[in-house]
């Protein structure tokens, strides 16, 4: 029997985590309070595409892995990881399921045994919150009792090359020991492992890494759309900018920003900074305004386009091709691409979506799915591009439309207006 590991949480960060413990030789049990998530992994039916079914049926018939809505059958962990998401509500840190995951896990914390947080979420958040409630509902203090760190998770969904196994994993603890204990644990999972000095600045160094990229997302955005108004294809200017080998990280707009992290992460360092400090985060806060108003200014551009061909919006028959967040990959969480359609849609278009990566239960009510085959492309009068799945015919695509309207810089030709 290997060392017993618990992952509470099993979605596109959790799941990954515990296949790769299985294969490293752990006796895992993955906590979801999602019965049908719970449902599907035992029958090895994986909702995460980084996961194929196959991993799940092995890790079964290994022995060494088990689904389970029930903490009990958490009982005697060596490490507890908590992957819960962390939301925004009304604009504030939401650390309701990081404090659910920490009120049922902690009584069942013995001695010598390792608790890590994964969420992302604000500098001091294990320490100040995850630690008081577990060192309560144990009875045991941390680092006296148990070990205690952090290490914020790098998963990509769709990314065919960095993966879980050799994406470098940043680990902090809450002491010098805890810290060899989270280091040893990784270390057995992934290669390389980076070593920082405390849990705030593990916390922070996520924070920093989705900002940087939130606040460049927000420049090139509003870049476009003021290129546009001057007449200057922003794509050529992008292209060229990126053959400067130094000083310079190539960036693309789009339709918004989606996903788990651009979305919401950076405001935990804005709620942070105005919360410890009394100041604003004026970065933050102009590219969480920029980013948050592209599905508006996609319709927008729509609108303006179908009416420079003499259709209105209303009843007309819009193709939209994507849903998900980000190009092959099938998670729709706070995706501006869904945004985009229910706009049209509340709009009066008549709207079509093609989305192979995402189940058909995620399309927005209203919404009628269909494959983007000539006649279907044919029939719209717009097809919109909002995200660029490689499984698209982008060839059949601008042959077969009547109007292509591309956020992703995919096609080109005289029917085809990009954002």
């Amino acid at each position: 029997m290997g060392e017993k590991l618990v992952v509470v949480g099993q979605g596109y960060v959790g799941l990954p985590l515990a296949m790769r413990a299985v294969e490293a030789g752990f006796d895992v049990v993955g906590i979801d309070v999602d019965e049908w998530r719970v449902k599907r992994l035992n029958v090895a039916e994986s909702y995460v595409e980084d996961i194929g079914d196959e991993v799940l049926a092995a890790a079964m018939r290994s022995g060494r892995y088990l689904a389970s809505t029930d903490y009990a059958d958490a009982e005697a962990f060596d490490v507890c990881v908590i992957t819960v998401p962390t939301p925004l509500r009304e604009g504030a840190p939401d650390l309701r399921h990081i404090g659910s995951a920490g009120r049922s896990v902690a009584p069942l914390i013995r001695p010598g045994a390792t608790v890590i947080l994964e969420s992302t979420t604000y500098p001091g958040t294990t320490e100040e919150y995850l630690r008081p409630l577990l060192e309560e509902g144990s009875g045991l203090r941390t680092p006296e009792d148990f070990f205690l760190g952090y290490s914020p998770e790098r998963i990509d969904p769709g990314n065919p090359h960095w993966r879980l196994e050799n994406t470098p994993k940043v680990v902090s603890g809450i002491d010098e020991a805890s810290l060899e204990r989270v280091r040893a644990f990784y270390g057995l999972l992934v290669q390389p492992i980076v070593a920082v000095s405390s849990l705030q600045v593990a916390e922070l160094c996520k924070l920093l890494e989705n900002t940087f990229r939130h606040v460049n997302i927000a420049l090139v955005n509003e870049l476009s759309i003021f290129a546009q108004q001057l007449g200057i294809d922003v794509w050529e200017a992008i292209d060229a900018a990126s053959t400067k080998p130094f000083g310079y990280m190539r960036f693309t707009p789009g339709p918004g920003v989606g996903g788990h992290c651009l979305p919401i992460d950076p405001s935990y360092l804005s709620w942070k900074v105005k919360r410890s400090l009394g100041h604003n985060f004026r970065f933050v806060e102009l590219a969480n305004d920029i980013n948050d108003h592209m599905p508006a200014h996609v319709v927008n551009r729509l609108i303006l386009a179908l009416n420079q061909r003499c259709k209105p919006l209303r009843d007309s028959r819009i193709l939209v091709l994507g849903l998900s967040y980000k190009a092959n990959a099938g998670d729709c969480r706070e995706s501006p691409a869904i945004e985009v359609a229910r706009a049209l849609y509340k709009l009066g278009a008549k709207v079509r979506a093609a989305d192979p990566h995402i189940d058909d239960f995620l399309m927005p009510p209203g919404i009628e799915i269909v494959e983007p085959v000539a006649r279907e492309l044919a029939r719209a009068d717009a097809v919109v591009i909002l995200t660029d799945h490689d499984c698209f015919d982008y060839e059949l695509i601008q042959r077969s439309s009547t109007f292509v309207f591309d956020t992703r810089n995919r096609c080109s030709g005289p029917n085809v207006e990009r954002l």
